[in-house]
């Protein structure tokens, strides 16, 4: 393989041998749809063949021909991209890679608007914020879906004949997130003028007669609304919905308001509106969530063959949803680059239950008692752990004396310098005491040292200063976070740091030395303003969550303690897990 250039940005992809006619895994193929949608040509791609493929080169056939390609083995990824799961994208210095397919498709965006400022059709993508599939899978459920669940899903649908006779619930429950109701920006405006656009539709004089008579119309506003929605459930002709979303792939804006509302909708109440109905994914706009959804799906649909027709009987919002994403000019052109020939899927109308949901189905996210001397939650299982020999245990901090001489390091390693209040800083810095005099007596030349959700590299690039012998990763999901340590490293001169902005769940390396701050559910309930009795059992339930990870990381080979750090002031989230090679 030629030798590739400090000046280039690579990504690459892994293609396997699930099926002749398609690329397989469908992450590859949702990024070279992406791609062929954003017509960027600024990265260098390679193909990765698993152990699976047969010929690599037929592969070459069923890439795009807008996208050059080359086609490398395993063994000839550069060392921090052996590292992860692909796909994995890496940026010019080689030292700072993104992998996972929510990271890199955002990337991807994101060169493509650098390079011309003027597309406003890709920048759209990432939503009317710029945060569409930026939270982990673990927080976002559209993350979730479109990263895991769902490519998933159809490759096991794919590749197991036997499985089509049911659908998978993966896409069962996708199905039921296009009925739930739509919350956009200006939602309560645009629900208005739906809701004034059906009226139109009636007799005016009988509405008014329902309508206005004073403070009473607002108590029948609901009865009303009701009839309005089952009356218009059959109609899809150029609804409010649509418009404004057609009208934001083209003119880029809401449509203007022809008139003011009636005085009757004026009073109408928000919780008795019609709900908007989802014309994209997400909602009213043309999204990445669709862009990664449609190779997804149309593989999915394309596979039913003589069951096509009976299976769509349960997915009619999914099958409209096709339908539109077909009509936008940029998939139409990425479809005929990839190789993708639009099914012609018949019109099926959803039900009322599938567009309505009870508002009962809302539930309070925020019903914890604030007793604090509740007897749920988790005393439960830590009475059953208990009673069973199984309770946290912590070592006693090997070096609870042993500060680091800040004086002595250069002004860009103290965390000061990582956008940190003075305050904040000295607790970090006792935070880092703790972690480095344990690091610094484990490492040996040579070491790999990964700080996972490392942040703004605070521990990581005091030990890549400290130990120059050894290798130090930084593993980080947030973007921001990650650039900003980037920063400092590059001013420090650092050459024995990488950067992978990525999920956990993507890192797949070897390292000698792992430190994991862990946070869960109760185990976070450690804030100092908590009563005392919450605390204790904040820390307890971090205890044995702690305890967990050991075991898990002691199955694995390594030699691991859970302790504290000290002082208890310098984080309420002070637990450290402790790992190094047993060998």
């Amino acid at each position: 393989m030629k030798k590739v250039g400090i000046d280039d940005e690579c990504l690459y992809l892994e293609i396997s041998n699930y099926m002749e006619d398609r690329i397989f895994p469908l992450h590859t193929s949702i990024v070279l749809f992406l791609m062929s949608y954003c017509d960027t040509t600024s990265l260098k791609v390679f193909l990765v063949p698993n152990k699976n493929v047969a010929d690599r080169t037929l592969w070459m056939k069923k890439v795009p021909a807008n996208i050059p390609v080359t086609i490398i083995s395993e063994q000839e990824l550069p060392h921090v991209v052996q590292s992860c799961r692909l796909p994995a994208l890496v940026e010019k210095n080689g030292n700072f890679c993104r992998a996972g397919l929510a990271v890199v498709l955002r990337y991807i965006i994101h060169k493509t608007c650098e390079a011309d400022c003027n597309r406003k059709d890709i920048s759209e993508l990432l939503g009317f914020k710029k945060t569409c599939l930026k939270a982990c899978a673990e927080v976002s459920q559209w993350t979730k879906l479109c990263e895991i669940s769902i490519p998933l899903a159809v490759e096991s649908f794919l590749g197991n004949s036997h499985c089509h006779q049911n659908i998978p619930p993966e896409i069962v429950h996708l199905e039921q997130k296009l009925g739930e109701p739509v919350r956009v920006h200006n939602d309560d405006k645009i629900r208005r003028q739906k809701l004034q656009e059906w009226t139109k539709n009636k007799n005016k004089e009988s509405f008014i007669k329902g309508f206005d008579r004073g403070a009473g119309c607002c108590d029948e506003g609901v009865d009303i609304t009701k009839n309005l929605i089952e009356e218009n459930l059959d109609t899809e002709k150029a609804s409010l919905e649509l418009r404004t979303a057609l009208s934001k792939l083209t003119v880029e804006q809401i449509p203007a308001v022809t008139s003011r509302e009636q005085s009757c909708i004026r009073k109408v109440k928000s919780t008795d509106l019609p709900p908007l109905e989802h014309v994209f994914a997400e909602g009213l706009y043309f999204t990445l969530t669709d862009i990664v959804l449609f190779p997804c799906l149309h593989y999915f649909f394309d596979s039913l063959g003589d069951r096509q027709e009976q299976m769509l009987k349960a997915l009619p919002l999914l099958s409209r949803w096709y339908r539109r994403v077909q009509e936008v000019s940029g998939v139409k052109k990425a479809a005929v680059s990839c190789g993708i020939h639009f099914l012609n899927l018949p019109a099926t109308l959803p039900s009322s239950s599938m567009l309505i949901p009870s508002s009962n189905d809302r539930k309070d996210k925020n019903t914890e008692t604030t007793d604090p001397h509740f007897r749920g939650g988790p005393r439960p299982t830590m009475n059953k752990l208990e009673e069973n020999g199984i309770s946290a245990r912590f070592t006693p901090h090997p070096f609870p004396l042993l500060s680091q001489n800040w004086s002595s390091l250069p002004s860009s390693a103290h965390p000061i310098e990582g956008k940190l209040s003075s305050e904040r800083a000295l607790r970090k810095q006792q935070q880092l005491d703790n972690i480095i005099s344990i690091v610094t007596n484990l490492a040996r030349p040579g070491d790999t040292i990964v700080d996972f959700c490392s942040g703004g590299g605070h521990l990581g690039i005091v030990l890549a200063h400290i130990l120059s012998s050894c290798q130090v990763i930084l593993v980080e999901n947030k973007e921001e976070s990650l650039v900003r340590a980037r920063d400092r490293c590059d001013y420090l001169g650092l050459q024995n740091i990488w950067f992978l902005q990525t999920n956990l769940d993507y890192f797949t390396g070897s390292f000698q030395i792992g430190e994991h701050m862990i946070l869960c559910r109760f185990a976070d309930q450690t804030a100092v303003q908590l009563p005392a009795e919450r605390l204790l059992i904040g820390k307890n339930c971090m205890g044995l969550v702690d305890l967990d990870r050991a075991w898990s990381a002691e199955e694995l080979g390594y030699k691991v303690y859970v302790t504290s750090m000290e002082p208890d002031s310098c984080s309420p989230k002070n637990n450290l897990i402790v790992g190094s090679c047993s060998v």
